[in-house]
């Protein structure tokens, strides 16, 4: 996007303010009331729209995922902390956090509903039959500096000030073994860098999930589920991390596969989170057969920026479908084996399928 005005004001009041400390919250997206509908930058609400998983890069070949295995490192594999207070619990397993609910899932819908609204955020996703919330792209105003020239200048032109950042978060309601329900939150980010030496215009990226505040607001989310402020802090700092075994890129029956040190439990868990965290859009969920329905959007190596014209006159190349594919966790004993399988349920050999594995297999390191 073109840069304008607000770029050169964000750089005198960043000089103005370098020497300022933040106070207060750390965390602040309450820039939205019920209903209304948030400051998106325009280069992410197409993004917003629509939150089918696109893998940037261009072809991958086998050869060049099978050189790319990392070597097995042989580790024990680890139970997983827990701490609990009433029937609300956390639990800890690498960067992963997660609650446990004694609670079925259609009685926590609306209170966690509610939860992410009263945030400050609105949806762009609503299932409750998948048990999947999906926020809108938020800014963090408790990161811009709280100093006298924002108090003065930014009372005036508030839509000046920016963190160059925007954040999303993915809830995934899901039952487990004892009739409760396991709540997982993941968290997107996008950064505003320049594209140009000279600073003129714009682009937005991803940035790296935030486990940190995805647990502060799993933290938050215990107490409104009940809990109280001072235990639940207490609780999320006692959940000590646990070793996480090595994700490997294999090949297993002429196909790309994740190979993981690890039961279907932990495995299951694992490859969902990941899967939110990338932004796949999972349609369903099958934890009998280990089965996730996604759609994926393959790259277009034909697309090109368009022109002034084509921009003009609302001319574009036509998008490209998404496909249908199933990631399939398969588990025996302590290893378990994740590949991608077809509409039809066959495996996957494609490039496409290879892009895939590799970004399971980067977020689960």
């Amino acid at each position: 996007m073109k840069a304008n005005t607000r770029l050169g004001l964000l750089a005198l009041v960043a000089a103005l303010s370098a020497c300022s400390t933040l106070e207060g919250d750390k965390i602040d997206y309450k820039s939205a009331t019920k209903g209304s509908t948030l400051e998106v930058p325009p280069d992410l609400t197409q993004l917003a729209k629509d939150s089918r998983y696109a893998v940037p890069g261009g072809a991958v070949s086998a050869a060049a995922l099978q050189a790319s295995q990392q070597a097995a490192q042989p580790t024990a594999a680890s139970q997983t902390a827990a701490t609990a207070i009433g029937d609300v619990r956390i639990e800890r397993d690498g960067n992963q956090r997660w609650l446990v609910i004694n609670r079925p899932a259609d009685k926590l819908w609306e209170p966690v509903r509610d939860f992410w609204l009263e945030s400050g955020f609105i949806f762009t996703q609503e299932q409750a039959n998948l048990g999947i919330l999906e926020t809108d792209w938020a800014e963090n105003r408790a990161k811009l500096p709280q100093d006298i020239v924002r108090s003065t200048i930014g009372k005036v032109f508030e839509s000046l000030y920016s963190t160059g950042e925007r954040d999303k978060f993915r809830t995934r309601l899901e039952r487990n073994a004892n009739g409760g329900t396991d709540i997982y939150i993941s968290h997107r980010g996008m950064i505003e860098v320049y594209t140009s030496t000279h600073k003129d215009q714009t682009i937005w990226q991803p940035r790296p999930a935030d486990p940190e505040l995805e647990a502060e607001f799993l933290r938050r989310l215990m107490v409104k589920l009940g809990v109280s402020q001072e235990q639940s802090k207490a609780i999320a700092a006692s959940a000590p991390a646990q070793v996480t075994p090595a994700a490997r890129i294999a090949t297993v029956n002429n196909a790309p596969a994740v190979q993981l040190d690890e039961n279907f439990d932990r495995a299951w868990r694992r490859v969902g989170l990941a899967l939110d965290r990338t932004g796949f859009t999972v349609e369903d969920r099958n934890r009998k057969d280990g089965l996730y329905f996604v759609r994926y959007v393959p790259p277009n190596p034909d697309k090109k920026e368009p022109g002034f014209f084509s921009k003009l006159f609302g001319s574009s190349a036509a998008a490209i479908p998404p496909i249908k594919y199933r990631i399939a966790v398969r588990s025996e004993g302590n290893s378990s084996t994740v590949s991608v399988l077809n509409e039809a349920g066959n495996p996957e050999t494609s490039a496409n399928a290879e892009r895939i594995v590799r970004v399971i297999a980067d977020e689960l390191k």
